[in-house]
């Protein structure tokens, strides 16, 4: 079931952004910027939705605002859950609340180094406009028409 977090899931929240993110330290030489976050922040502030199996967080997507498209800020399943189906979920919930809310796009970036996640992003009708560097980080910029 895909719900709004609360200050309650803050803790499995975090606990899956270690899991999920922590491979990729050594690829890209510092933690990724997910692993930089303040969750209990982003939570308060809304757009952050987890996907609850009988009160077990498996997943979580962080969706803003943005002007031209919503953006897919950060998408993470937990490891046990991985495989399942529950990432391509969250993906399908984040552009039908794209929908929802009027927007004609959905954006996304990603690392450089998470060459996986831009083939899946590919797959998915995502398209690459553009690489830049931010907060230090390389990243992938990517959007799907809708």
């Amino acid at each position: 079931m895909m719900r709004p977090a609360n200050a309650h899931d803050v803790a499995a929240i975090e606990a899956i952004v270690e899991a999920a993110y922590s491979p990729y330290i050594t690829r890209i030489g510092r933690q990724p910027g997910p692993m930089l976050e303040n969750y209990q922040a982003l939570v308060a502030a809304g757009g952050v939705h987890v996907l609850d199996n009988a009160g077990q967080i498996q997943g979580f997507i962080i969706l803003l605002d943005a002007p031209d498209a919503l953006l897919l800020d950060n998408l993470a399943v937990a490891p046990q859950a991985q495989g399942l189906g529950l990432g391509r979920q969250l993906m399908d919930f984040a552009e039908q609340q794209a929908r929802d809310a009027g927007y004609t796009a959905i954006q996304l970036y990603t690392n450089v180094a998470m060459t996986e996640n831009i083939a899946l992003y590919t797959r998915r009708g995502y398209v690459e406009t553009h690489r830049a560097e931010a907060h230090g980080l390389h990243r992938v910029y990517m959007r799907k028409p809708l």
